[in-house]
């Protein structure tokens, strides 16, 4: 299924129906500040494989998860002062933030070293699921299995069909990469130059 969303405001009706489907283990596609999105409810185990299945996923390469605000995040990891200031100035925005994770986040979701890769993207549709489901979904841009990106929902509801349960199109999205920046040990390490300014760690 194909549906329009407001990237601006989110019609809450539409968010409640995606929610719902997030909820019964379905598996979606959505618009981030960056790329489109393929994702679902952190805490369903088996939804989880789905998305594996999807991108042909080594399942020893956890993906990351969106998060809706560092009150959130503080529950999925471990937050140092440090950590907080910094993510504080930069987000909602195009990074990725590598932290230990929490007893809450499910073991494969987690690298073998404990950690997670975070996000909080500056877009309002992807943030308002995390809200209105109450706990994060699973990001990974929405890419073929050659590793072909999708820039236009329709495709990506084209290419998977049925394998995807909802397509949510907000729009254009830019199409770069976030940036990817280790904050473990309060020892900042760029990990990708992408989207989003790294030169407060360099």
């Amino acid at each position: 299924m194909l549906i329009e969303i407001n990237s601006r405001n989110p019609q809450k009706r539409l968010i409640r129906m995606v929610v719902e489907i997030l909820r019964g283990g379905g598996t979606i596609a959505y618009p981030t500040d960056t790329y489109y999105g393929i994702g679902c409810d952190i805490l369903n185990k088996k939804a989880i494989q789905k998305v594996y299945k999807l991108k042909q996923r080594n399942k020893n390469k956890p993906f990351s998860f969106i998060c809706s605000g560092l009150k959130n995040i503080s529950h999925y990891a471990k937050v140092s002062n440090y950590a907080y200031k910094t993510m504080k100035r930069l987000l909602p925005g195009p990074y990725t933030f590598i932290l230990e994770g929490s007893k809450l986040v499910p073991k494969i979701m987690l690298t073998k070293r404990k950690t997670a890769g975070i996000r909080v993207p500056n877009n309002s549709i992807c943030l308002s699921l995390v809200e209105e489901l109450g706990n994060p979904i699973i990001t990974t841009s929405a890419t073929m299995p050659n590793g072909t990106i999708f820039y236009d929902p329709s495709l990506i509801h084209d290419f998977f069909q049925s394998r995807i349960d909802i397509v949510i199109d907000g729009g254009t999205v830019p199409g770069n990469p976030s940036s990817v920046i280790s904050l473990i040990n309060d020892m900042p390490e760029v990990i990708r130059k992408g989207m989003g300014d790294v030169n407060i760690f360099e």
